[in-house]
């Protein structure tokens, strides 16, 4: 048996995931692992365990030399990445959660890896229990990966299955979330569609290689779905789901975004319910791949980034294969199929939309079906605005080839309308 090398820990942050993590090392026997000291911002908080393993001085792991790995699991993604640089520098390894810290920061990250020679790794980073980096990295490592689709926020998908399934507001929801702790009490970043793009970034990187950050990715959140918009998904037979797609084109480059999109019974990712996460991975060898597991929780989350020390002792790294490929980086150039629903016909910008297939204006009801394309969605935000819900019918990718003359005016929506 191949002696694996002892690693003293120093813990950033002690909230629910890191109460996880540390629980799951001292409930999993024979690892050759000891966390020496916890940073903490409340040093007087009581806590459950040995006080002796507090401090509020982040210079008590980063100056011990003893202390060869770093988990980071703090909420404050600035701060997160100055620990985490000086921890490299210092040739500690170090283990993230840090969505938002990896996503914005990515390139820097891989700088100060290769700089340094110190593994980094952040299974936890991308849904939680399913382990879809190195999954990516390994698995598909001599596959072209084709697509990636999936529902990758564990608290959207809870609410969303409440809503539909139980007819709760969207209120009502959020609250069922937050009180099963899959729901932060400030819930901007999962709600609001940042937390998913965040995580998206890093799943173009490992599974496309397409290096982009968060705010060139089109998306948006959950936030102002109504009850008229789940009234109309239930008619039609359909669930919402908020779904990050991509698509590889012949020419390298890659068609995504992170959107609500109705769903068909018939295709698998409309079964995924509560907090689970599931991704689609199409390969060009292997074909299609499903993988679903919990996408939010402690437990979840502390076991994957356990997976991550253990990969640690064994000197594993990742290898970015896919970003030594071919890659021109994002297009926008591509129509999506969509259903934009308002409080007022007068939020939807009609000219913004190349085809329009039918328009409901009428007991309150108000909204289009049609095609618009996804740069010009990227590029405005009348869509986000508070009362206007859009969802994407159909992924198809459809290049937008449809000339100037065929956009759709004001006044023949009125014909259409009428």
């Amino acid at each position: 048996m191949t002696h694996q090398p002892k690693l003293i820990i120093g813990l950033l942050g002690y909230g629910v995931v890191g109460k996880g993590f540390y629980n799951a090392v001292k409930q999993t026997p024979g690892l050759n692992v000891v966390i020496k000291k916890i940073v903490i911002k409340h040093r007087a908080k009581a806590r459950d365990v040995d006080d002796n393993l507090f401090t509020d001085d982040v210079e008590a792991v980063l100056q011990d030399d003893e202390i060869n790995t770093v988990v980071e699991l703090i909420d404050d993604a600035k701060a997160a990445y100055a620990l985490v640089k000086k921890a490299m520098e210092k040739g500690k390894a170090v283990v993230s959660a840090n969505k938002k810290m990896i996503a914005e920061n990515f390139e820097a990250l891989m700088y100060l890896q290769k700089q340094y020679r110190v593994p980094f790794l952040y299974e936890a980073s991308c849904c939680a229990s399913i382990p879809i980096l190195r999954c990516l990295e390994e698995y598909f490592a001599f596959d072209e990966v084709k697509s990636i689709k999936g529902i990758i926020n564990g608290s959207t998908n809870f609410i969303l299955t409440k809503m539909l399934n139980s007819q709760l507001s969207f209120s009502e929801a959020l609250a069922a979330a937050q009180k099963a702790g899959f729901a932060e009490a400030n819930p901007a970043l999962d709600v609001e569609g940042h937390d998913a793009a965040n995580k998206f970034s890093i799943l173009l990187a490992h599974g496309l290689g397409c290096r982009v950050h968060p705010r060139e990715i089109l998306y948006s959140g959950i936030t102002h779905i109504s009850k008229a918009d789940i009234d109309y998904a239930l008619k039609e037979k359909k669930t919402i789901k908020l779904l990050a797609s991509a698509q590889k084109t012949t020419d390298g480059s890659v068609r995504a975004f992170v959107l609500p999109c109705f769903i068909r019974q018939d295709d698998e990712l409309c079964h995924v319910k509560n907090e689970l996460n599931a991704l689609e991975v199409e390969g060009v060898f292997l074909g299609r791949q499903i993988f679903k597991g919990k996408g939010a929780g402690a437990y979840p989350t502390a076991a994957a980034v356990l997976s991550d020390v253990a990969a640690v002792q064994k000197g594993y790294q990742y290898p970015y294969r896919k970003l030594q490929e071919k890659s021109t980086g994002l297009k926008n150039d591509f129509l999506l199929d969509v259903y934009i629903s308002a409080d007022q016909l007068t939020k939807i910008k009609i000219s913004d939309f190349k085809r329009i297939k039918e328009v409901q204006s009428r007991l309150g009801i108000h909204y289009v079906l049609g095609s618009i394309e996804a740069g010009k969605l990227l590029n405005t935000n009348w869509w986000k605005q508070k009362g206007v819900s859009l969802f994407v019918t159909e992924i198809t990718y459809a290049q937008n080839n449809l000339p100037v003359s065929q956009s759709v005016t004001t006044n023949e929506l009125a014909e259409i309308s009428m």
